[in-house]
């Protein structure tokens, strides 16, 4: 029963922001509350998982939002270019090349465990990147 509650808190928080019912800080707070009051937990067992959460999830996401802040001004003031560029001269417009540049260039920036920063220098480094709506 409580992994049924589980998907349907899932489907019910997307549901609400594709349909832009709520924001995403809203119904992040307020569907799983819902829907634990609905598996039948008290407000205080709630309260007491919430903060057992938040204790478990806060390192990651202090890492996280550090390794956002560092790799993002990383790539605005242009470390990676140099590295990029090598990339894109040495494939000479072959798309096999500029992959496997790319792959190698995400391994090595993975070695320090963060996947955030490896899908920002990934995207920042893709010449067809969605972000920057060029196409090819």
């Amino acid at each position: 029963m409580l992994s049924l509650l589980g998907f349907l808190t899932i489907i019910v928080f997307l549901v609400l922001i594709i349909l832009k019912k709520l924001s995403v800080v809203t119904a992040l707070v307020i569907v799983p509350i819902v829907f634990g009051l609905l598996a039948g937990f008290s407000v205080s067992e709630l309260s007491v998982m919430m903060f057992d959460g938040i204790k478990q999830v806060a390192p990651t996401g202090i890492l996280l939002m550090f390794a956002v802040l560092y790799f993002g001004t990383m790539l605005d003031t242009g470390l990676f270019d140099p590295i990029i560029t090598r990339i894109i001269r040495y494939a000479k417009g072959d798309p096999l090349k500029v992959v496997m540049g790319t792959a190698i260039l995400t391994m090595m920036v993975h070695l320090d465990g963060d996947g955030t920063a490896t899908f920002m220098i990934v995207i920042s480094a893709s010449p067809a990147s969605p972000i920057s709506g060029t196409r090819r």
